[in-house]
């Protein structure tokens, strides 16, 4: 399929940036044409995807439909959803579920042999296929690992850390990414590169994401001229649980769809009183009740004791080895909870076929901004969007007649090193870009990436983090409203025209120059 030529790789089919569920259902869709998958380590062992608690919303029951799901994603993405692409995923949604069940996914069933279906947050309907409860994202990635591992188009080449798009006269003809700290750096050649690299939840210092969520995906297609959408627009989980870790580990909303309640440490509820939905509003109303909560002195709770109770350790095995890891025993004592950095919403801009402004270059899953969710993604549509677009994007793949790559090479970038985010940097995303934000914070929060910049040494993995920061905080400064997940508290109501956002990454940095011009200053230590 690929053959190295002078540490140059040419591929002959598309390029796969990510190996989990969006990367490696978008590889068994192209087959037989060929697809060479990179990925940071074993498919199924790392990522956002086997983290993935809920399930995957589908319309399968007998009161349910299509139509009702659309509905409701549209509703939960409060005015800005795009309704035409909420419209074919919900529709498409059953096919793809069908495609899972053919790779081997095994759904939890009902004793009749149907797959059960739960109901969370904001949906009007039980419309969530799950795995033991809470378990789906990591068995739709084994699923599809041991799929891809014995479908002779596929390639998996492991351990390989990607850091710069390669481009020719305005079009992405390869990736630049090298194999442990010490390799050379390989260029990647294709006609098709596809970046399924997750969302940017790691850049923040309480998230439920991995520590490879980090943004730098997005980051190295804003920095080859990728257009973003959507970037202010970041998820907040309500319920991640407070013991300490590092991410912290999510108790799943669908607790709450079978009757927990959130209390504080006196066991009062509140959600009652802040939607009528109660504990099943929608994410960012429940996440922002609860920082409020704890922004007023209170510790808060989901207590399953009389919902689930004896039945946790069987209904919900991943959140109760968590709760037991910090010695709770979440069948007899309320969980500890704290707001977490959790889904992003925006992304590489992305059309009905995934494809991105920057030709050679399409996006799948988190990474890309589809217009699926709008301000506020629905409860387990991230899945099911990553299911869809990824039959599309290969559809599309597979029909383009790709231009023949160009013979000359693109230069490497200048430096290889990975690094984490900086906790500076961290910090400085979950102090001033978090759940409520301002024009004060925000401007502090471009100072301290302008620091974080200074010191990178033109590092192309952390331009690539700092990137990605720098868009999400111009995207929170240019919408001066409240809308879904982004809240301005200089700006508490909504515009009355509701739209989405586009930004290009030289934008954001006419932003930051703008607020913080450049001053020559010492190196600063990155911490």
């Amino acid at each position: 399929m690929a053959r190295s030529v002078d540490n140059v790789f040419e591929c002959e089919g598309a390029l796969i940036l990510g190996a989990g569920v969006a990367g490696l259902f978008t590889a068994l869709k192209l087959a037989p044409f060929p697809a060479l998958v990179l990925a940071a380590a074993r498919p199924g062992s790392t990522g956002s995807s086997i983290w993935a608690q809920g399930g995957i919303a589908v319309a399968l029951g007998p009161a349910d439909s299509w139509a009702s799901h659309a509905a409701d994603t549209l509703a939960a993405a409060a005015g800005t959803g795009e309704s035409s692409v909420a419209e074919f995923v919900t529709r498409e949604a059953p096919d793809r579920i069908d495609d899972l069940l053919r790779y081997g996914a095994a759904f939890d069933r009902n004793p009749d042999g149907t797959l059960a279906l739960a109901r969370e947050a904001a949906h009007t309907h039980a419309r969530i296929v799950h795995v033991s409860g809470d378990r789906a994202g990591a068995e739709v990635t084994r699923a599809l690992a041991q799929a891809a591992k014995s479908t002779p188009s596929i390639s998996v080449f492991e351990g390989f850390h990607a850091l710069e798009l390669a481009t020719v006269d305005g079009r992405a003809v390869g990736l630049f990414a090298r194999q442990g700290a010490r390799s050379r750096l390989t260029l990647f050649r294709a006609q098709a590169i596809i970046f399924a690299t997750g969302g940017i939840g790691a850049l923040y210092a309480v998230t439920t994401n991995p520590p490879e969520s980090r943004g730098e995906g997005l980051g190295m297609a804003a920095r080859a001229g990728a257009a973003i959408a959507d970037a202010e627009f970041v998820q907040f989980h309500p319920t991640a649980i407070d013991i300490g870790r590092d991410p912290a580990p999510l108790a799943t909303e669908a607790l709450r769809g079978e009757g927990a309640i959130l209390v504080d440490e006196h066991g009062r509820r509140f959600m009652q009183w802040v939607h009528a939905a109660g504990e099943l509003a929608p994410r960012d109303v429940v996440a922002r009740a609860v920082h409020r909560e704890i922004a007023q002195g209170h510790r808060i709770f989901l207590d399953c004791r009389s919902a689930i109770g004896s039945r946790f350790e069987s209904r919900f095995p991943t959140v109760h080895a968590a709760c037991i890891g910090g010695g709770i025993d979440p069948a007899v004592q309320p969980i500890p909870l704290a707001p977490a950095a959790h889904y992003h919403m925006g992304g590489i801009a992305s059309d009905h076929f995934g494809r991105s402004t920057l030709p050679g270059l399409w996006g799948v899953g988190e990474c890309a901004s589809t217009g699926l969710h709008g301000a506020n993604r629905l409860a387990s549509n991230s899945l099911l969007e990553a299911l869809v677009f990824g039959a599309r994007i290969a559809e599309d793949v597979c029909s383009c007649a790709a231009p023949a790559l160009p013979s000359c090479r693109t230069p490497a970038p200048d430096r290889f090193a990975a690094t984490p985010p900086p906790r500076i940097l961290r910090e400085a995303m979950t102090r001033h870009v978090g759940l409520e934000r301002d024009e004060a914070g925000l401007r502090r929060a471009l100072a301290t990436i302008a620091s974080v910049e200074r010191a990178s040494g033109s590092e192309p993995s952390l331009l690539n983090m700092t990137a990605a920061a720098k868009l999400v905080v111009a995207g929170a400064l240019l919408r001066r409203e409240s809308i879904g997940a982004h809240f301005r508290r200089d700006f508490p109501l909504a515009g009355e025209t509701r739209r989405r956002s586009l930004i290009m990454l030289a934008k954001a940095d006419s932003i930051a120059r703008e607020i913080h011009p450049h001053k020559e200053s010492r190196r600063s230590k990155l911490q």
